[in-house]
């Protein structure tokens, strides 16, 4: 019985990762969803937030925009809309995100699409959240 996983992040701009895991815990569209290794094939989709996985007994972190993920014969593939290490986060630049969007959606001016700006908003926080993670 295989242990580990190996987990491929792409995005359209670059491969951002490929490792061998021991755990995986991703935002799913219909909530956080864990893998370990011998996971039935699944193919989900995925939505703004922190994707966590563990590698030789340490826990490390993304941030994701969205994407889809596809499980295989303990082979993850990631297909991120964007995703992002802890150090590659501007804090200060994800902060004035969240509060841009917090304030479109309190404010609700006429034309916003609420939906982007709630979109927004998951990201931001899950920006902030990964960089937190790297500060602990």
């Amino acid at each position: 019985m295989d242990k580990t996983l190996i987990l491929d992040i792409v995005t359209p701009e670059r491969s951002l990762l490929t490792e061998e895991i021991q755990s995986l815990v991703v935002p799913a569209t219909e909530g956080y969803m864990g893998i370990l290794p011998n996971h039935a094939p699944i193919i989900s989709g995925l939505k703004p937030g922190v994707i966590r996985y563990r590698q030789d007994g340490k826990k490390n972190f993304l941030s994701l925009s969205g994407g889809f993920m596809e499980i295989s014969h303990n082979k993850i593939t990631i297909l991120a809309d964007a995703a992002e290490k802890p150090e590659e986060i501007d804090e200060k630049r994800a902060l004035a995100a969240k509060q841009r969007a917090q304030q479109r959606l309190k404010e609700r001016p006429a034309g916003v699409d609420v939906a982007r700006a709630e979109m927004a908003l998951m990201r931001a926080i899950a920006r902030l959240r990964v960089k937190n993670y790297l500060e602990k």
